[in-house]
């Protein structure tokens, strides 16, 4: 029986993932997953944008990176990835890697060294979503 669930929680995620982290970790090794949060504070203490991440398998998943618009080109997007590297470095990850929309920062993260690696086009329609990385061991 296939069902909808109206409302998913974290609950049903981690039931829908457990036998694909099984099967994952039956073939390459079980990995440590660590969720990576570095917040973006404003002169308040109020959190007002920030990155959030997963490491696993030794790579970093940078998911989310965010900035209002008002705190662009002050380095503070630059400040945020390198800190994801630094952390990535200390989990002892080889890499991280993340995705963009045409209509977002690629540019940005190019400028800090990842490359491109697929692309997926009109995703949103008339747009396109890019996938980058960016090795930090020592065959970067």
């Amino acid at each position: 029986m296939i069902e909808r669930v109206a409302a998913p929680d974290a609950a049903v995620r981690a039931a829908i993932l457990a036998p694909l982290v099984a099967h994952n970790d039956s073939a390459v090794g079980a990995t440590e997953r660590e969720e990576i949060a570095l917040v973006l504070r404003d002169e308040a203490g109020a959190i007002v944008g920030g990155l959030w991440g997963t490491a696993s398998y030794r790579w970093l998943f940078v998911q989310y990176l965010a900035l209002p618009p008002e705190r662009r080109g002050r380095g503070e997007g630059r400040a945020l990835m390198c800190a994801a590297e630094a952390e990535a470095a200390r989990l002892g990850c080889v890499g991280v890697w993340l995705d963009t929309f045409s209509f977002q920062a690629r540019g940005f993260y190019e400028k800090l060294g990842y490359a491109l690696f697929g692309t997926i086009d009109d995703y949103p329609p008339g747009e396109a979503r890019f996938f980058l990385a960016k090795r930090i061991d020592a065959r970067a």
